[in-house]
């Protein structure tokens, strides 16, 4: 039989489309390099190679082959579940180091290829013994699943959403919690110029409306109310400390909790805990609306001249990759939300 919940399937799209953005980002000068499309498939060691793009190339795809092996069937012999998902990491790898070609920007590289290959190998060994010990019925996250989250697809699609949540928490020049900036898809102008005091109002605003957002979303996925709602903004706050270590200059944990943050993290509390014991179709509601709140108040926010981002890291390959998909996924998420809530409240009124 296959594992007792769907989560790794989705976990390994969503893992190989994340994978895709992360690679061929920016996605802009699209032309042909004159060379044999696979000519780097036989090309001698390129000199730029370092042994930390090698570590972080396998790393990448340890977990694409972790959760592609989860995701296979019980009674499939260990050894085929690690071959299909080894070869269809390394396949993924190939298609992408190709379309690089296109891009002025890549360097379409065999040494990428062999490095994301082994990652994908080595998950996939990882998958077929942890992973499905990790998934099957009898398995912790089966357990806990069982326990806490709504059956079927739309649990294993919330907990992938959640993940989603956590991973934009690392985008360097997002506000604390604030999700939604579509501004430079389109090429906009920040709309209003910053005010310190206007600035600390809408920044305290962005806070209250998305602590009340993700906490009813994260309900939303629950069969009643447990920890796992203050868990996951404890956990983004966590993000953001990570982020904060990293990211600026200089490195400061704590850069996050500024007045603006405190003021909406002292309102939101308070608008989270009245809204969790409103009735469900009226919590589904209010999500919905502090979802487009923070959007709305994101896109009109200026940019905050006080953060210095370290851009010779930022600008590295890896992290210029990381950095593009953090903010793809921050600017696309309350979108995302808003499409699940609408999702379990057609379903639920459906009976199903």
């Amino acid at each position: 039989m296959r594992s007792a919940t769907q989560l790794p399937r989705y976990l390994a799209l969503a893992y190989a489309l994340l994978i895709g953005y992360a690679c061929l980002h920016p996605f802009s000068g699209w032309q042909p390099s004159g060379l044999p499309l696979f000519d780097f498939v036989g090309a001698p060691w390129p000199k730029y190679i370092t042994a930390l793009d090698i570590v972080l190339n396998v790393l990448g795809f340890v977990p694409f082959g972790f959760v592609l092996a989860a995701a296979q069937p019980a009674r499939w012999p260990r050894w085929a579940v690690v071959v299909l998902a080894a070869v269809t990491g390394a396949l993924l790898s190939f298609s992408l180091e190709t379309v690089q070609n296109y891009l002025p920007t890549r360097v379409a590289s065999n040494v990428d290829l062999g490095a994301n290959a082994l990652g994908g190998l080595i998950g996939a060994v990882l998958g077929v013994f942890a992973g499905r010990r990790l998934f099957d019925a009898d398995g912790w996250w089966h357990q806990w699943y069982s326990r806490r989250l709504i059956h079927g697809h739309l649990g294993d699609v919330g907990v992938v959403l959640i993940g989603l949540w956590l991973l934009a928490q690392l985008s360097p020049k997002t506000l604390l919690f604030g999700l939604g900036d579509i501004r430079s898809f389109f090429d906009l102008p920040t709309p209003l110029p910053f005010n310190p005091e206007r600035f600390m109002r809408l920044e305290t605003a962005i806070v209250a409306a998305n602590v009340l957002a993700v906490g009813l979303l994260t309900r939303s996925m629950l069969q009643r109310f447990s920890l796992t709602v203050i868990v996951v903004l404890v956990l983004g706050l966590g993000m953001r400390t990570l982020a904060a270590s990293n990211f600026y200059v200089p490195p400061r944990p704590l850069l996050w909790l500024t007045p603006g943050a405190i003021g909406g993290l002292a309102a939101g509390v308070p608008l989270l805990i009245a809204g969790l014991l409103l009735p469900r179709l009226i919590r589904h509601m209010v999500a919905a609306v502090a979802l487009l709140a923070g959007a709305v108040l994101v896109n009109i926010a200026p940019e905050n001249p006080y953060l210095v981002f370290n851009q010779t890291l930022i600008n590295q390959g890896h992290f210029l990759n990381f950095s593009g998909l953090t903010h793809l996924v921050a600017g696309v998420w309350p979108f995302l939300a808003l499409g699940y809530l609408s999702a379990i409240n057609l379903l639920r009124s459906n009976g199903r």
